[in-house]
Formats: C-alpha cells, structure tokens, sequence
C-alpha cells in the first residue's frame, strides 16, 4: 500500500503525518513522525479523544527490544475506552519484540541504540504534545529501561507532566549512567511504581524510597515485566487489581 506523507511546516522542525495506522474501541490512530533534539526521525501512533485535546493525554514508552504497537496493543484500548489521548511511541533503543515494528529504529539505519541515547525521543513527543495544544493532564508511562528514564522526565519537565507510571522501573548495569536509582529522589511529580513480585529482591530499595517521598507503590504477585503486567495472555493470570491501580492513579491525578 503506498503512503501518502504530508508536511507542514512548522517552526521546530516537527513534521508530522496524517496515516490511518489502527483502532480501538473506535478511536482511530494516527501515524505521527517528530524530530528529536539530535535530529532523529521519531515515529509514534497519535489516539485522539472524541472529546479532543483538552482531555488526558497517556505518552507510552515501550521497553527493551520493543516497539509501541506490540507492547501496548492489548493496553491502549483500555485507555481509549477511559477517554483519554494516547500518544504511543516507538524510541530509537527498541526492536522486533512483542511481534511488530520498531519504526524509529527501522529509520535510524535498522540499529537500535544503548538505552540513555532514547532520551531525546521521549523529550521531542513531550514537547510534541504540549506544541501540538493537548492542554489537559499528561502522564508519561515507562516500562523497563524506560520506566527509568519517566523518573528523570518526572524532574526534569515537572511543569508539563502530571505525573508519572514507571514499570519495571530499570537499574541494572546495562541502565549506565539513566540508571532509575539515580532519579528517586529528583522526581518531582506524582509516582506510581509497579513491579511483579519476581523482581522485588532487585526493587524492594526502589520502592521504599519512593514511598518514603510519598509515591505510590504496587506489587503484582503474578506479574511480568514491564507494561505486560497488564496483559492477562502474557502473565497467564488476572490482571484486574494491577489495572485497577492504575486507573485509580489516573483518576486521582485528573485523568477521565
């Protein structure tokens, strides 16, 4: 199927292009491509609120290997259901996983890059969002290594984050130098840490940081990594007290 790319010109140099990608519950996606600071071509699935920009605004960042719309495929209806913009992003450090596409690594020459280096593609769909006049609450959400990097987010942009949900959040030597545990303290936003109870021996310091600031804590007995504690075909069990966190989370700091 050919595709069409339509650019507007626009200051900052976003380019962004109008392709039917996919729906849910009715709500149809976008295919949005946005500079990052460096240069990088950015591409990521744009879910619009019948009620439009005024409503929340979820910004998914996937995990290691991964890409938005194979990790966040069985998520995103959940959030459209509630009403809320979606913003599913595809970072420069990612990959086949979860069985689709990463577009920003196919992009970037087919390589996927050390996870600090994805940084500048979760700032450009922040700024994207906020350029683009999504006016309402924004939540960033990170799973793994990027789990880590909406902690430094949290700090860095608290005036343009409501808040934000970090699963898994990542600090093992592969981590380097975005390394969670560097953020727990400079986070400067509303948090809700998850982790399945299988890698709480790694976590357990995390997790009693962060509530020792006041932050929100959840442990999933039968969970998995990352964002797919939310998947019951993943972690083979219910996941309904792990979504109910979450939307009570989202809920209490102004989401639908």
């Amino acid at each position: 199927m050919k595709r069409i790319f339509i650019v507007f010109p626009v200051l900052a140099l976003w380019l962004f292009m109008g392709i039917s990608a996919q729906a849910h519950d009715g709500v149809e996606a976008k295919e949005i491509n946005f500079k990052a600071a460096d240069g990088v071509n950015v591409f990521a699935d744009l879910y619009l609120a019948p009620t439009g920009k005024a409503a929340p605004l979820v910004i998914l960042f996937h995990q290691a290997g991964s890409n938005a719309r194979g990790e966040y495929g069985p998520i995103i209806p959940r959030l459209t259901e509630m009403g809320q913009n979606v913003l599913a992003v595809d970072q420069r450090a990612g990959g086949k996983y979860f069985g689709s596409t990463n577009r920003t690594v196919k992009g970037n020459g087919g390589r996927s890059t050390k996870y600090c280096a994805a940084y500048p593609d979760m700032e450009a769909a922040l700024a994207y969002a906020i350029k683009d006049g999504f006016s309402g609450p924004r939540f960033v959400w990170g799973s793994s290594y990027s789990a880590a990097l909406v902690l430094k987010m949290g700090g860095e942009h608290k005036d343009d984050i409501t808040a934000v949900l970090s699963f898994s959040p990542g600090s093992g030597i592969a981590m380097g130098p975005c390394n969670a545990n560097n953020y727990l303290g400079t986070v400067a936003v509303p948090v809700l840490a998850l982790s399945p109870r299988n890698e709480m021996k790694s976590r357990k310091e995390q997790f009693t940081r962060l509530e020792a600031r006041g932050m929100t804590t959840f442990v999933a007995e039968k969970g998995m990594h990352g964002s797919s504690m939310l998947v019951e075909e993943r972690t083979k069990s219910d996941t309904s007290e792990t979504w109910d966190t979450v939307i009570k989370f989202l809920k209490r700091h102004g989401a639908s």
